[in-house]
């Protein structure tokens, strides 16, 4: 049986006196609920990851590894059968058992004003029964392959929970999992602490308590580490690495993750908000719409440039949705290169010799420098003659204002919650459907007959080499058509106090239960 990593170290002997230990983090995003199952975006999926387990965990390369599944396997090419781990328990001593999974893949896609539904992970899923209770047999509608690795993505809670509200696990009355730690208090902007769950199957963590706080200023972020009010922080902005490095009290840690930047046009409205000539006259029809258009605005980017600048060297070009090495990911598909002459001649065979004016909306207060990069590409695309206005807003307000969507160009960022690349492109680049939870993060609402056949042929193919290569075909069919613009592929930065260590995880996530000493 395959443990969690830092299971081994404790196998092997921590001092026993650390279990009396608290430890603070500083968190660089802001969480909206610890509701499991209300918003699919990773802060919220990290500090679940603390208090619930899933049927199937991931390593710290995102590769499936059992969770509260100790194994799976398929009995015929639609069935699937999980054998549950014996013995797991609830932080309040109830004991879990098949009835809980059920009861959480009918809630995930069916909570109440969720930003982002978790039910394209249990689309799939045509029916779910528990023949005993360790035992849990799914049935999907077709072929479908990758349903552990959806699972990997689905937080299990208890079967008492099935009808709680948001607000129910927000107060913690029903935020109860199988997790390393349990909830002692959640405020809102502020943090969130947790204490060992002494029933958790992982064995006992270093950690009596944790406290989580919620520093989503880089520069308050940094001063709370040097000064000692917390001893662990992620996110490190990237102007901080270096010298963090030279300190002999620091530890830093670094890995290239699934999380990569992109900009979203808006390509089903005939005429979109905020695109006009640049006399501020609207225009008879969306330039975002024609793919030529698009390949002008990602050519006029120098990304390596911005990856230099803005993100200190902690990021690389992107010209797909996962970076070479990860399930799906291309390695002859690389990032467009910088042309901006080119760029100029596809706007005049578009029928804008001279450009037009756009406004570009991003958050600032999200992602590394993220103001400053919509800056630097509104001021690339000033360059071939598109007059960009830059519109920021704090994240809560950009989020919900681009779902529904609001604007016309957008600079995001997204995280494949399961390592590869169909999360990403179900969510991003699939038309959008809300009934099937296919496109559910698609602001721009590409939509393209030949890509969404390519990808349902992916989902369906049981050959994992045949499944990649079918996932490689779709992501290019959607570069080439330009449905998003891919920016760059980032690296997560870690620092912490020593002893202190953590092995850094490729989604981004800060799972207390790994921080560890030396």
């Amino acid at each position: 049986m395959r443990k969690l990593a830092f299971a081994a170290c404790l196998v092997l002997g921590w001092n026993t006196s650390l279990a009396a230990q608290e430890l603070a983090v500083g968190l660089g995003l802001n969480v909206t609920s610890i509701d499991p199952h209300f918003h699919n975006t990773t802060p919220n999926l990290n500090v679940a990851a603390q208090i619930f387990d899933r049927l199937v965990h991931t390593d710290a390369q995102q590769r499936p590894v059992p969770g509260l599944a100790i194994s799976w396997r398929t009995l015929d090419p639609t069935t699937w059968e999980f054998v549950l781990r014996d013995g797991v328990k609830f932080s309040d001593g109830t004991p879990f058992d098949a009835q809980d999974v059920l009861a959480s893949l009918r809630r995930a896609p069916l909570v109440p004003n969720s930003p982002s539904s978790f039910g394209i992970y249990t689309r799939a899923i045509a029916a779910a029964e528990a023949p005993a209770p360790n035992r849990v047999v799914i049935r999907t509608r077709e072929p479908y392959p990758l349903l552990p690795y959806d699972l990997s993505a689905v937080n299990i809670v208890s079967r008492a929970a099935e009808t709680a509200s948001t607000a129910d696990f927000n107060s913690g009355r029903s935020a109860i999992g199988t997790g390393p730690f349990k909830v002692v208090s959640w405020t809102p902007g502020d943090r969130l602490v947790v204490e060992r769950n002494p029933y958790w199957w992982g064995g006992t963590v270093p950690w009596a308590r944790v406290t989580f706080r919620l520093i989503v200023n880089d520069t308050a972020r940094v001063a709370a580490l040097l000064a000692g009010d917390v001893q662990m922080i992620e996110a490190v902005p990237p102007a901080d690495i270096a010298r963090l490095e030279r300190d002999p009290a620091f530890r830093v840690s670094r890995s290239l993750t699934t999380r990569f930047f992109f900009l979203h046009p808006d390509q089903f409205r005939d005429v979109t908000p905020f695109a006009t000539d640049k006399a501020g006259n609207a225009l008879p029809r969306n330039p975002l719409q024609d793919v030529r258009v698009r390949r002008a605005i990602s050519l006029a980017i120098n990304r390596a440039a911005i990856a230099e600048r803005l993100f200190s060297g902690q990021a690389v070009p992107a010209g797909g949705v996962v970076p070479d090495g990860f399930f799906g990911g291309d390695p002859d598909l690389k990032a467009p290169a910088f042309d901006p002459d080119l760029a100029k001649r596809l706007l005049t065979e578009a029928g804008y010799p001279d450009g037009f004016a756009i406004t570009i909306h991003g958050p600032n207060d999200r992602y590394v420098n993220d103001d400053q990069v919509v800056q630097a590409i509104a001021q690339m695309l000033a360059r071939i003659g598109i007059q960009a206005k830059v519109e920021t807003m704090p994240w809560a307000t950009f989020a919900s204002r681009s779902n529904r969507p609001d604007f016309s160009l957008i600079y995001i960022g997204w995280l494949s919650a399961t390592g590869e690349a169909s999360s990403t492109l179900r969510s991003l680049l699939a038309t959008f459907n809300r009934e099937t939870g296919m496109g559910s993060s698609n602001r721009g609402r590409f939509s393209d007959a030949g890509f969404d056949a390519k990808l349902a042929e992916a989902l369906g193919e049981m050959d994992d080499g045949k499944r990649e290569l079918a996932l490689r075909a779709a992501t290019r069919l959607a570069m080439d058509a330009q449905g998003i613009v891919p920016l760059l592929y980032q690296y997560s930065v870690w620092a912490m106090r020593k002893p202190l260590a953590y092995g850094p995880r490729a989604d981004d996530q800060t799972w207390a239960a790994w921080v560890r000493p030396e």
